[in-house]
């Protein structure tokens, strides 16, 4: 089982999108400065230590974007024997309390949560200088990226993030904060973005990170997020599924020309009454835990749905709380009218006036889907997303 995609198994008219609006705060006409309470200069939060450079470097040899571990230019060495909650000299960070004591909602300027290695950045000004880092980091950084501007956004997906250290971080993983039952691989999701391989297996491994005994799925756009998961598989005898596909982004939307629907078509959403013919149509979906995550899904983010005149289905697509495209999907008998192709512009625009970038995830084997996509102007990122699935025995158990 594989994760929401744009791509839901079927060839030519399946596919998901960009962030369109919905019935989420972000999207409804809100700045987003005004969504994120107390909010403030990342430069002054002493959370942050010392802001970086206004502008970045040329990428030079050592911390190409196209490698799997690298640095900052401006980031010191990192020992790791150097304390994790240090700010700047003479300045005192949040105080940080052990993960079961305390636990301060994204948004609030409060305590920063710490298990050995591992930070749970609540401040607002971390997570948005966080934003910023991770911006700086595309494509590699896609998913993890998504998941903070969602964060930054109200929050609709309960998400939060990890990292290894602050403000000068080797890796980081969103997830859903709380309590994640044993067999739901749909909303145990994980997303991965690392500087330093090394970094991100220590990171995985520390207590509290991850629950082992668990269905859970890890995925991202670098090679070590499948190779950790293996090494560490290997030491606890687990058993994993990986999954790999093509991450597509379009570099501006807004040079997708408007689509002309057909007469009768109209533009719209789907509702909770639509969740039944989604959870059907969905290659990975068919059973409850599938449906309760699809009602999740449409209830918290963007959607968008074209009907006929009497208000019957013909295409759809979705977003989840990654700011990915998800379960993009043209009704059999509607097909090879161009109703994807129109779709996907609208939800690729949307997003973009939302300040999302447009992007997703297509079967590698998925050929005619790949070049619909480039006909639109979406580019095909290096490398592939991986998914990682661990222990699909638990996630194939049960209704």
């Amino acid at each position: 089982m594989a994760s929401l995609s744009w791509d839901s198994g079927d060839t030519g008219d399946s596919w998901g999108s960009g962030d369109t609006e919905g019935p989420s705060p972000v999207g409804q006409g809100v700045p987003a400065s005004r969504l994120l309470p107390d909010r403030m200069d990342p430069a002054r939060c002493p959370c942050n230590g010392p802001p970086p450079p206004t502008t970045l470097p040329a990428p030079g040899r050592g911390h190409s974007l196209a490698r799997d571990s690298w640095r900052w230019p401006w980031d010191p060495p990192v020992s790791p024997h150097a304390p994790q909650n240090q700010g700047p000299a003479g300045v005192t960070t949040c105080p940080t309390v052990p993960r079961h004591q305390t636990h301060t909602p994204p948004g609030t300027h409060g305590p920063r949560t710490t298990v050995g290695a591992m930070l749970l950045l609540t401040c607002p000004a971390q997570l948005q200088r966080l934003e910023g880092a991770l911006r700086r980091s595309l494509p590699l950084a896609l998913p993890v990226y998504g998941a903070v501007l969602n964060i930054n956004r109200g929050n609709p997906g309960e998400l939060e993030v990890v990292v290894d250290s602050w403000p000068n971080f080797g890796a980081v993983l969103a997830r859903r904060s709380g309590e994640m039952p044993v067999d739901d691989c749909y909303r145990n999701m994980h997303a991965a973005f690392y500087r330093d391989v090394g970094t991100y297996r220590a990171l995985l491994e520390t207590p509290g990170c991850l629950r082992w005994d668990t269905a859970f799925h890890i995925f991202g756009l670098q090679e070590g997020v499948a190779t950790v998961s293996q090494a560490i598989a290997g030491t606890k005898d687990m058993e994993l599924e990986l999954s790999e596909y093509y991450t597509y982004v379009h570099p501006d939307p807004s040079t997708i020309p408007e689509p002309q629907l057909d007469p009768g078509v109209q533009v719209s959403t789907l509702s909770a009454a639509h969740v039944d013919l989604l959870n059907e149509t969905w290659a990975y979906g068919g059973n409850a835990r599938s449906r309760r995550y699809l009602l999740e899904v449409l209830g918290r983010f963007p959607n968008l749905c074209l009907q006929d005149g009497d208000g019957q289905l013909l295409c759809w697509v979705l977003t989840d709380a990654f700011g990915t495209g998800a379960h993009g999907y043209t009704l059999p008998a509607h097909r090879h009218r161009g109703h994807m192709r129109a779709v996907l512009a609208m939800a690729a625009r949307r997003a973009q006036a939302r300040g999302f970038p447009a992007f997703g995830h297509t079967a590698t084997g998925n050929g005619a889907m790949q070049r619909l996509q480039e006909a639109l102007g979406y580019r095909r990122s290096p490398g592939l997303c991986h998914f990682v699935l661990h222990n699909p025995g638990l996630g194939r158990a049960g209704p």
